[in-house]
């Protein structure tokens, strides 16, 4: 089935009226579906916040939220950089198998987003910040809009204080103000517009911030006196001022009793960049499939539902999002591979493992440099340049034959508990098996000691297979046009 037909068979809200057990207890939630917010940081490591004691950041809203919510302590990114993990979330997939291999990778306009499943189901959609899965421009095939948005104020990558943004696919325009604020106040006055419809709305909120190169209020910058590096006092500041925003616009739900019933769902979309003092032993950083790299902070807020603070050790990643929200809403998902699994089981209180494992695949883009491009390279060039360069020229390429051996690049598989790491080029291969229950910073690799028999096979058959699956979406397979 293809892409227009599924999301027209998707067009009844089947969520009325839905009950949730709520740790233990079932909970009727209200008749109306609950409003969604989904708010992405840009860079935030996960240890780049209080309620982990970090010596130097308030985050008080953070704080505060995962002294409330529900707190995932294993929660990762679907892939070590930005673009990628940000397809993750509006498909539900590893972003290989649309293309999107790093940064400045477009999405494809064939895939099935999270926001055009909810609004074929009845919800109002809006972005606003950071996209980077395709130029915002209204002549562009992987904007917002393409993707499922009633309207957008966004960028095509970062931005930091006076950032350049296109609404709705118009011309850039310079909004006047803190990065984070900028893009909240947008996000509010979308919601205030909203509100009072008989539909609940879905709301993207993609700071741009803390992405380098960084910069900070002067009174943000004062709570960081006592830091003697400049840049990462300048960072800290970056991530106080989104913690401010993102308060500020659950000081807007409160007030319009919007709270209660709003499910809000906040992480970062990967690890810490190489040369930042991480302030934690986790082993590597953003670009790599180690901890530093993947692990980050996430949140979820929904006081109708989560009633008392919890945590969760279940290992989660961003393409958990759309299958959550979809079982939430009672949506079909796509007929074709999904990688995320539900989360509803959490939110109630009553999963304690993952189901199935969570794969990450660093992909050897060179190898595509040749290749015929998804989409016309114009229809692909950006119009918002970020503060370090000129506008973005997004690709996408073709992929006429899906291997089936010999991958390429650095992939890893994780269960509950073990997680193997494959590197393999010209030079050779190399194989990883580490304990994140018993070493969670990666510090010994246990693949001449092999702790469980056979976990090793086990992982790498899993992982192989999974590999060959991506392969076949990434050649086309999953596209009935």
């Amino acid at each position: 089935m293809n892409r227009r037909d599924f999301l027209k068979m998707c067009g009844s809200l089947a969520s009325a009226g839905f009950l949730l057990s709520n740790r233990g207890m079932d909970v009727k939630v209200s008749r109306k579906p609950p409003n969604i917010i989904l708010c992405m940081a840009d860079d935030q490591g996960w240890h780049e916040t209080g309620y982990y004691d970090h010596p130097f950041l308030k985050t008080p809203v953070m704080d505060e939220m995962a002294a409330k919510g529900l707190r995932f302590d294993r929660f990762y990114s679907g892939a070590p950089v930005c673009s990628p993990t940000r397809a993750s979330v509006m498909t539900g997939r590893n972003p290989n198998r649309c293309g999107c291999f790093s940064w400045n990778y477009s999405i494809r306009p064939e895939e099935i987003t999270i926001a055009e499943l909810v609004k074929e189901s009845g919800y109002v959609t809006g972005h606003f910040g950071k996209w980077h899965l395709g130029p915002a421009k209204g002549s562009s095939f992987t904007n917002p809009g393409a993707n499922g948005f009633d309207e957008w104020l966004s960028h095509d990558n970062f931005f930091d204080i006076d950032p350049l943004l296109v609404r709705d696919g118009g011309e850039p325009e310079v909004y006047p103000g803190e990065s984070s604020d900028v893009v909240v106040e947008a996000a509010i006055e979308y919601i205030d517009k909203v509100k009072h419809l008989d539909q609940p709305f879905f709301t993207v909120v993609w700071f741009g911030s803390p992405h380098g190169p960084y910069v900070g209020l002067e009174k943000d910058l004062a709570l960081y006196s006592g830091v003697a590096d400049e840049d990462l006092r300048t960072r800290f500041a970056e991530i106080t001022a989104m913690d401010r925003a993102i308060g500020r616009l659950r000081n807007y739900l409160r007030k319009e009793e919007l709270t209660d019933n709003t499910l809000f769902w906040y992480c970062s979309d990967n690890g810490i960049p190489g040369g930042v003092k991480a302030y934690t032993d986790l082993k590597g950083n953003k670009g790599q499939v180690y901890e530093g790299g993947i692990k980050v902070p996430a949140i979820i807020e929904w006081p109708a539902v989560i009633k008392a603070p919890a945590i969760s050790v279940v290992p989660s990643v961003t393409s958990d999002i759309l299958p959550t929200i979809c079982e939430l809403l009672g949506i079909d998902l796509p007929e074709r591979p999904i990688d995320g699994v539900s989360l509803v089981g959490l939110i109630e209180g009553g999963m304690t493992s993952r189901p199935s494992p969570i794969c990450f695949w660093k992909y050897d883009a060179s190898t595509e440099q040749d290749n015929e491009p998804w989409l016309d390279p114009v229809s692909q060039q950006g119009t918002t340049p970020t503060p370090s360069k000129d506008s973005i020229q997004f690709t996408n390429f073709r992929h006429p034959v899906p291997k089936t051996e010999n991958f390429g690049g650095t992939a890893a598989i994780m269960d509950n508990r073990y997680k193997l790491v494959i590197t393999s080029g010209n030079s050779g291969e190399t194989v990883e098996l580490f304990d994140l229950v018993a070493d969670e910073n990666e510090t010994e690799n246990l693949v001449d000691t092999e702790p469980q028999p056979g976990i090793i096979d086990a992982l790498r058959t899993a992982l192989e297979d999974w590999q060959r699956s991506v392969e076949r979406s990434l050649s086309g397979y999953d596209y009935d046009v």
